[in-house]
């Protein structure tokens, strides 16, 4: 008999990757138009949990007005003899997983990001209520981790009570996140890998290390190392290190194998400190994006909340599709917030001396683990609108990328252009030069069908030329 009769709609994992857009919801909560919203687990003591027991706090899904954006907060509370309080992290990343089951019901991110849809035709069906969902998720902890005794599920959708928890739970995550902090990933041997964003990014693996946490923000090195003991057939599970190949860019050859297995083939190298070359993946459920800004060759960073476009001009949405689905994007990299207090953070591009941008609200919060030397020399979008604003700005606060911008600018001027003699010949006769690769069009002479063209400042990379003529008679 499946544990779901009772249930008006599907629950399964087919319905994991499930899409609601705007014109199939009847309902959100939490998302980009909602303030206040966030899921939270806590480890109680037995006397403290009831049961099975499905508490809504505030209006529930059918007293809302259809098309409304509403505040939610999802309140998980376990018992058990072998639980202790460092489970808790990974107890609450199942929240997106077991709710995504349920066919009609989309859950996005994590933590204080959530955002979740319920479809129009789920609604029609039945799925009217959260005790439905509360009834789901409670079975699925259940079956999946036999360690939970006694589970109860809340939902909250009343703003004042959402509010009041919200500030409650941002202090436990930082308390979480401060205790996984001083370890360094030298001092371990193993990492840990998360694929519980795989249903949305299909080749996406996240790699978690001491001094880098998952892309979500999340879960630290030593929730994955707490899941992967309690489920180690489940979503979190332990790397092996292996051999250090570049201890600079991050590479490991432990990283590399579990990766590529994990992706099917799709990923086969991982430089876990950078932005560039082999970049980790991205998912859909990274806290904010790290993106090159070739005008001032630095980088800005831009939360999910961030309304309206960032210094390149592109919103967070625009750039979260650039930059999701488990590829590698050079300069367009899905991080979390802890990652960027980390002394590993894009350490090969510069780390913070090549930040240039950063939204007010995500400098308040990381400021203190910003280099002194560089703290006041970033813009934030207080400072600056646009490109123009932002050279200026960086030029005035003498901005580490400045004395790049003058590196560059005396490698261009030693650079001579190279003068190539007109080619006079008819076109059948014209050399033809291939298996040229890396190179930069500039500085470099052009010469075809008598027309010459000299590009100036070259930087060239030539690992093969050969030279055919092409007229008659020739070899």
């Amino acid at each position: 008999m499946s544990m779901f009769q009772d249930i008006p709609v599907d629950v399964g994992i087919a319905y994991e990757g499930e899409r609601i857009r705007r014109p199939q919801m009847y309902l959100e909560f939490g998302g980009p138009k909602v303030k206040y919203k966030f899921e939270l687990a806590r480890v109680r003591k037995p006397e403290e949990v009831e049961d099975g027991k499905v508490k809504i706090v505030g209006p529930d899904i059918k007293d809302l007005p259809e098309g409304s954006s509403v505040p939610l907060g999802i309140l998980v509370e376990v018992a058990g003899s072998q639980l202790e309080e460092d489970l808790e992290g990974i107890i609450e990343r199942r929240i997106h997983e077991f709710t995504n089951y349920i066919n009609g019901f989309m859950h996005l991110n994590q933590r204080y990001d959530i955002w979740c849809r319920l479809s129009k035709e789920a609604f029609k069906k039945g799925l009217n209520s959260f005790t439905y969902i509360g009834k789901v998720m409670i079975r699925l902890y259940k079956a999946d981790l036999p360690i939970i005794e006694k589970i109860q599920v809340t939902f909250i959708t009343d703003p004042k009570e959402v509010e009041r928890m919200y500030h409650e739970a941002l202090k436990i995550y930082e308390a979480r996140d401060a205790r996984a902090r001083g370890l360094r990933d030298e001092d371990v041997e193993e990492f840990y890998g998360c694929t519980l964003c795989q249903s949305f990014a299909p080749t996406h693996v996240c790699v978690i290390t001491p001094q880098r946490y998952a892309n979500c923000g999340a879960i630290s090195w030593f929730d994955g190392r707490a899941a992967s003991k309690v489920d180690p057939k489940g979503p979190i599970f332990r790397i092996p290190k292996g051999e250090c190949l570049d201890p600079f860019k991050g590479e490991y050859s432990g990283v590399n194998k579990v990766v590529q297995e994990k992706s099917l083939g799709a990923i086969k190298r991982v430089w876990l400190y950078t932005a560039f070359g082999y970049p980790h993946t991205s998912c859909g459920c990274f806290e904010a994006i790290a993106f090159y800004i070739p005008e001032v060759d630095g980088f800005g960073i831009v939360h999910r909340d961030f309304k309206g476009p960032a210094i390149n001009g592109l919103p967070f949405s625009t750039m979260a599709d650039a930059t999701g689905g488990g590829r590698q994007v050079d300069g367009f990299h899905g991080i979390s917030i802890e990652y960027m207090r980390s002394p590993k953070f894009l350490q090969v591009d510069g780390g913070w001396r090549r930040v240039v941008w950063v939204p007010k609200a995500v400098y308040e919060r990381v400021k203190d683990f910003i280099p002194e030397d560089v703290r006041d020399k970033i813009a934030t979008d207080e400072d600056v609108k646009t490109i123009e604003e932002l050279i200026e700005f960086l030029k005035a606060k003498g901005h580490p990328v400045v004395e790049r911008w003058k590196e560059k600018e005396a490698e261009k001027a030693e650079a001579k252009p190279v003068e190539a003699e007109a080619v006079a010949a008819a076109p059948e006769a014209v050399p033809q030069i291939t298996g040229m690769t890396g190179v930069s069009i500039s500085g470099i002479p052009m010469a075809a069908g008598g027309l010459r063209i000299i590009l100036k400042g070259a930087k060239i990379r030539i690992d093969k030329v050969v030279i055919k003529r092409t007229g008659s008679g020739g070899k």
